[in-house]
C-alpha cells in the first residue's frame, strides 16, 4: 500500500498518512503503550503482522512528527484510533484523512479521549451519527475472581451453534438496536463459527429433558471478542431475560475469567456502557478494577 501524504491539517502541520506493512511494527509498538485501550486495534495489526495490512481488511494510519510514529488508527469494519499521548495533532490528522475518504466505518470505538476528539473533528462532514455512547467504562482483572466460578459454563463446540447464533442475536439486538443476521455464511454467523472454532465462546446451558446433554437453550454466554498483546477482551455478556437477577453473570464471569487466563492471555478486560448498573455491579463482584474509559460512535 502507497504512502499517500495528501492530507494537511489547520496551521499548515503535516497530516497524517497511510501506513504500509513495513511500519506494522512500530504500529504495536505505539499500540503496546496501554494494551488494554488498544487491544481492538492490536487485534487486527496482529492480524496485519501476519498477513499484510490488506489482508487484515482495513487500512493503517499513521501520525509520525519528526519521523517517530506517535500515534496510530486502524481504519476498518471499525475506526480505532491510538493516541497514547492525546495529541491533537494526531487526531487533526487522522480526521484529514477521515474527510477525505468519507465515512466507511460502521463505528468509532476505542479509548474515550480519542473517539470523541477525532468525532468532533468529523461529525460535521460525516453522516449524523445513530448513537454515541461516550462513557462506557473500561475494566480489567489479572488475578483469581472473587466468587466461585459457575462450573457449568463450558467452552461452547461445533454442534452448539444452532443454539449459540440464536442468542447471540439477540444479545446483539438488545445492545445494538438491529439484527446483524445475513443469512448463513454471512459476516456475522462465520464470526460466531470463529469464535466457537478458537475455544473463545463460553456457554451455561439450559438441558433438554429426556435427551442426555444435548443442549436446549443458553442461559448465559459470553465471548473472547478480542485477543491481543497479552489481553482477553470479553465481549457478547449475556443472560437470557428469564434468569436475570439470579446472579448467574457474575458465576458465569468468573468461569470465563478463570479459563481466559489459564488459557488464552494473563490479563482479562471488558468495557460496558455506564448506565449499565446491574452489569457493573455483577463485574465489580468478580473482581474486575475500572483502568479508564471506551467511547463508541455508532452509524
Amino acid at each position: 500500500m502507497g504512502r499517500w501524504r495528501g492530507a494537511t491539517v489547520d496551521g499548515g502541520r503535516a497530516g497524517g498518512r497511510v501506513l504500509d506493512d513495513a511500519d506494522v511494527a512500530a504500529a504495536l509498538a505505539v499500540c503496546a503503550v496501554d494494551p488494554v485501550a488498544s487491544i481492538l486495534a492490536t487485534t487486527r495489526l496482529e492480524a496485519a503482522a501476519q498477513l499484510g495490512i490488506g489482508a487484515a481488511g482495513g487500512q493503517l494510519w499513521g501520525y509520525e512528527p519528526e519521523g517517530r510514529l506517535e500515534a496510530v488508527c486502524w481504519a476498518g469494519a471499525n475506526l480505532v484510533p491510538v493516541v497514547p499521548n492525546r495529541d491533537p495533532a494526531a487526531l487533526d490528522a487522522f480526521a484529514a484523512l477521515g474527510r477525505a475518504q468519507g465515512r466507511r466505518a460502521s463505528s468509532v470505538v476505542g479509548e474515550a479521549g480519542a473517539v470523541l476528539g477525532l468525532w468532533d473533528r468529523l461529525s460535521a462532514y460525516w453522516p449524523r451519527a445513530r448513537e454515541v455512547r461516550a462513557d462506557q467504562p473500561s475494566f480489567v482483572i489479572d488475578r483469581d475472581p472473587d466468587v466461585e466460578p459457575d462450573p457449568q459454563v463450558r467452552r461452547t463446540v461445533a454442534e452448539d451453534y444452532d443454539v449459540i447464533l440464536p442468542a447471540c442475536v439477540r444479545m446483539f439486538v438488545e445492545e445494538v438496536g438491529y439484527s446483524p443476521v445475513s443469512g448463513a455464511g454471512g459476516p456475522y454467523e462465520s464470526r460466531v463459527r470463529m469464535l466457537i472454532a478458537e475455544g473463545r465462546s463460553f456457554a451455561r446451558f439450559e438441558q433438554a429433558h429426556g435427551v442426555g446433554p444435548r443442549s436446549a437453550g443458553v442461559v448465559f454466554k459470553a465471548e473472547l471478542g478480542a485477543v491481543a498483546g497479552g489481553v482477553a477482551q470479553v465481549q457478547g455478556v449475556w443472560v437470557t431475560p428469564a434468569h436475570r437477577g439470579e446472579g448467574l453473570s457474575k458465576a458465569g464471569m468468573a468461569a470465563v475469567v478463570v479459563a481466559a487466563r489459564r488459557d488464552v492471555a494473563p490479563v482479562v478486560s471488558l468495557y460496558a456502557n455506564h448506565y449499565n448498573d446491574r452489569a457493573l455491579a455483577a463485574y465489580r463482584a468478580v473482581g474486575f478494577e475500572q483502568v479508564g474509559t471506551y467511547a463508541t460512535v455508532l452509524f
